[in-house]
């Protein structure tokens, strides 16, 4: 089977995209996990496939590196958003559906995407980490030293914690420097530390709001690039009109023959 598809990379969280609005491709496990593999195929933190939803621009269907379909991508849906664009699908504007519902997004003037993310209930505030879903489930770990944090093996061991399971955790280590919020994320399914999570730094720049209400626009910095987040908090459990900005890019196209 010869595919058709499209790298794009948000903050260098990067993805093979393929428009599947016939209905044709199908993908096991394995084929997903070929693709992605660094090596033996194109290379990515995912795979998303561009289909059609009566009512939607497209529908969002996204799996993880390891092959398996995955809950909610914030750079994905970015990403997907300017590959529809360039398909000619929209405009400046979309709305599609993902698995975790429906979503808007806008193109921007600058070439930057803005998606509107679900609304995030039931934050769970600790001492020293925030525990909340934004699309998927994140665990928020506050760090002294970020840049020095074993991100891969720390992130493993909370992601294989027995109260995870059986799905895991995504893990964010934060730290506030020089009125600056650093983010480095442990992505289950990739099982690596990424170059910039969508969701993670929601859920990293909702925490650093601790139990604070009101307006929020947040900064931050990953190892990837910098993205902005916006919400609003009316209780300190609740976030809502969530808008996820930054950029996503197209880095080239091709074909791939798939056993």
């Amino acid at each position: 089977m010869n595919i058709l598809f499209n790298k794009y990379q948000g903050t260098g969280n990067d993805f093979i995209l393929v428009d599947n609005r016939e209905g044709k491709i199908a993908l096991t496990t394995e084929q997903v996990a070929f693709l992605c593999h660094r090596r033996f195929g194109i290379g990515a933190d995912g795979l998303m496939l561009l289909e059609n939803a009566d009512g939607f621009d497209f529908r969002m269907v996204y799996y993880n590196s390891d092959g398996g379909e995955s809950t909610m991508c914030g750079n994905g849906g970015r990403c997907i958003t300017a590959f529809a664009h360039k398909l000619g699908i929209v405009n400046r504007s979309a709305r599609f559906v993902a698995i975790d519902g429906s979503h808007d997004a806008t193109i921007n003037e600058d070439g930057t995407v803005s998606l509107h993310m679900q609304d995030v209930a039931g934050i769970n505030f600790a001492d020293s980490y925030t525990i909340l879903n934004t699309g998927s489930p994140h665990y928020v770990q506050w760090v002294n030293d970020v840049q020095n944090t074993d991100v891969f093996t720390e992130g493993k061991r909370i992601r294989n914690q027995d109260e995870f399971q059986p799905k895991g955790i995504n893990v964010n280590f934060v730290q506030l420097q020089n009125g600056k919020l650093w983010v480095r994320t442990y992505e289950r399914g990739v099982e690596d530390e990424t170059l910039s999570c969508g969701t993670g730094v929601t859920a990293s720049a909702i925490a650093a709001t601790a139990k604070a209400t009101g307006d929020f626009n947040t900064t931050l910095y990953t190892p990837g690039g910098t993205l902005s987040v916006s919400f609003t908090k009316d209780s300190t459990d609740t976030a809502k009109n969530v808008v996820l900005k930054g950029p996503a890019t197209f880095v080239f196209e091709g074909q791939v023959e798939v056993n």
